[in-house]
């Protein structure tokens, strides 16, 4: 199974776990990424155009290759494509520029199936959402609405990575992620940090800051951590080789095994009810 993403850091998250997950299972996986951190669809098509019109322009690879001499380095199976996150609930930020990519990527490699993600929405007290005016409830809601319009338009099907993230933390056992008063941060001191119980998003972390060399507290609030990463590596696996999550045996080590059993069958759930 060949596959090749062009995304952003969405897809990178699957590097943690489903090579793994492939392999414990039997199955040969080859997974290259065609991404950069937070890339658009409209950032995408820029440096697809970019390199066009310009013979030595490479953008892809670490600047040594061009995406349609990507696309046609090999026999690709799958070639997925998906919105940066926070363009991600509104679709006007998809067009025309993601079905220019899909244009593209059916002319350079025509033998590969086109598979979206569907990505997540972000963790509760993610400072985009205040800036936004909406929960992360509402988030999901339009970038669900924005992906399955995308994948009605284009006849493409779509991994439900944001399904699953949203059915584990509705289901999971121990309740919801308990958000914060953003007050609590001016008040903690290393070590201590804000409450992260039932989190499949985001962690906070205290970290040297590069100027002062002070310990400074930092927070991703968009990204899966280890849980997240896990589920969504599930959700591919399930996609990809037509095989039920639930059977997979590999576990991450930062992953109780109980915990696993219960992301996995969110991760089947997501496929069979998306």
């Amino acid at each position: 199974m060949k596959v090749l993403t062009i995304g952003n850091s969405f897809t990178w998250s699957l590097k943690a776990c489903l090579p793994a997950i492939a392999e414990a299972q039997g199955e040969e996986l080859k997974l290259e990424f065609a991404n950069f951190g937070g890339c658009e669809f409209r950032r995408h098509w820029a440096y697809i155009t970019a390199e066009e019109n310009e013979p030595q322009c490479r953008m892809y690879m670490d600047y040594t290759m061009k995406l349609r001499e990507l696309l046609a380095s090999d026999n690709w199976d799958v070639v997925t494509i998906q919105s940066a996150s926070h363009e991600s609930w509104d679709y006007a930020n998809y067009v025309p520029f993601a079905g220019l990519i899909i244009d593209y990527v059916k002319k350079h490699a025509p033998g590969a199936r086109i598979v979206i993600q569907q990505t997540w929405a972000y963790r509760e007290d993610a400072p985009r959402l205040i800036s936004w005016g909406f929960d992360r409830d509402e988030m999901y809601r339009r970038l669900d609405a924005a992906y399955r319009r995308l994948g009605r338009e284009y006849n493409l099907p779509i991994f439900p990575s944001g399904k699953a993230v949203e059915l584990a933390l509705a289901e999971q056992p121990g309740g919801k992620f308990v958000n914060y008063s953003p007050d609590l941060l001016l008040k903690l001191r290393w070590p201590d940090l804000p409450p992260q119980a039932h989190s499949l998003i985001g962690k906070c972390y205290w970290a040297k800051d590069a100027v002062t060399g002070e310990l400074v507290l930092k927070r991703d609030t968009i990204h899966l951590n280890i849980r997240g990463q896990y589920l969504q590596a599930c959700v591919w696996y399930g996609f990809l080789f037509n095989k039920d999550p639930r059977e997979i045996a590999w576990v991450h080590e930062e992953v109780a095994n109980s915990d696993a059993a219960f992301l996995r069958s969110m991760a089947a759930r997501a496929l069979k009810e998306f």
